[in-house]
């Protein structure tokens, strides 16, 4: 007798049913719980905050980009109403893209594979190398006093621009610029012969160029030219002004601390990668992708701990001069500056 059968004459006196019967209902029931269950842990009761053509976007979604956003408390609720129309935009588009097969471009697939490493790679040295403990005042105070020309003798450079592309800058221009006895000069033989430039006002500090860029520009006379090539433009620059801009330990203090924090991240993550280095067999299949055993070893791009390399603040903790906190002014390409030594005049 089959279950059809058995299901379907139910009722029946028959003597040799009734375990049968017993048994259908028992499974019957139970398929009917499982489906209800899977059916909540489905809808996350709780948890869902939308749902996107049955795609649900979930409070653990939205937790993940506040915090990433760096929200607020008191700003969090008009926040989340926004990230949550931004989830459910990259939803839709998420929909759309796998319906063309975007997902399987190779060029996103190769991207999706690089995040995912990234990301892994970051995990590992965020575990590795944890939370470095908080410099002491000491600490601090000994980086202040062992950097005068950050801080307590701190000098602020104003300085013009004239921007143009690399491609003008011609031997004529250049013999040009040498004859000038001011940025206007240059100014006016660029406007005669019809080359385009843009002008800039660039404030930098000996905190933040390097300190053989800083005595030169120390050392000269206000309205001096020099030149720089920085890729695809070149820019003529001259020192406007220098001016004393101390700043105390107790301003200085927050950044020196964070500075600190970080360079020792970075130390550590560099010396864990060394480690994984000496332990590992490395072979190069081509032979001239072979790094100079002299060189230092570097961190790939995104790949330290959260707080040493992929997400540190450039303004307090990626020093321009190597060994000093980031000054905080703005104005132009802070690295056309850093190789400005080499075009000085």
């Amino acid at each position: 007798m089959n279950n059809n059968h058995v299901a379907a004459n139910m009722n029946t006196s028959s003597p040799t049913t009734p375990k049968r019967v017993l048994c259908a209902a028992l499974i019957l029931v139970a398929a009917t719980l499982s489906a209800c269950s899977d059916k909540a842990k489905e809808k996350k009761p709780g948890q869902a905050l939308a749902s996107v053509n049955g795609e649900e976007v979930t409070v653990l979604q939205l937790n993940e980009e506040l915090q990433r956003a760096g929200v607020s408390a008191a700003q969090q609720d008009a926040a989340s109403k926004q990230l949550l129309q931004v989830l459910i935009d990259r939803q839709l588009l998420q929909e759309a893209a796998a319906k063309e097969n975007l997902d399987r471009d190779p060029k996103v697939m190769q991207a999706i594979d690089r995040a995912k490493s990234l990301i892994i790679a970051q995990a590992y040295l965020q575990k590795r190398v944890g939370n470095v403990a908080k410099p002491t005042p000491a600490e601090v105070e000994d980086y202040y006093n062992k950097h005068p020309e950050f801080f307590s003798n701190r000098k602020q450079f104003s300085m013009n621009e004239l921007v143009i592309s690399a491609n003008d800058l011609t031997p004529e221009l250049r013999s040009a610029a040498d004859s000038a006895k001011s940025l206007e000069e240059v100014a006016v033989w660029l406007d005669t012969h019809k080359i385009k430039y843009g002008r800039n006002q660039v404030t930098r500090s000996t905190a933040d160029v390097p300190p053989q860029l800083s005595s030169k520009l120390l050392g000269m006379p206000k309205g001096q030219l020099f030149v720089v090539k920085e890729g695809p433009r070149a820019m003529f620059i001259s020192v406007a002004e220098v001016k004393d801009a101390p700043v105390s330990l107790q301003v200085a203090s927050n950044q020196i601390e964070q500075f600190l924090v970080n360079r020792k991240n970075k130390e550590l993550a560099a010396a864990e990668l060394q480690r994984l280095r000496s332990t590992a067999k490395i072979e190069y299949l081509n032979k001239s992708m072979v790094p100079d055993p002299k060189a230092a070893p570097t961190l790939p791009a995104g790949a330290g701990p959260t707080s040493a390399v992929a997400n540190a603040d450039p303004a307090a903790a990626a020093p321009a001069a190597d060994n000093a906190p980031a000054d905080n002014a703005s104005g132009t390409d802070k690295a056309a500056l850093d190789r400005g030594v080499a075009g000085l005049k």
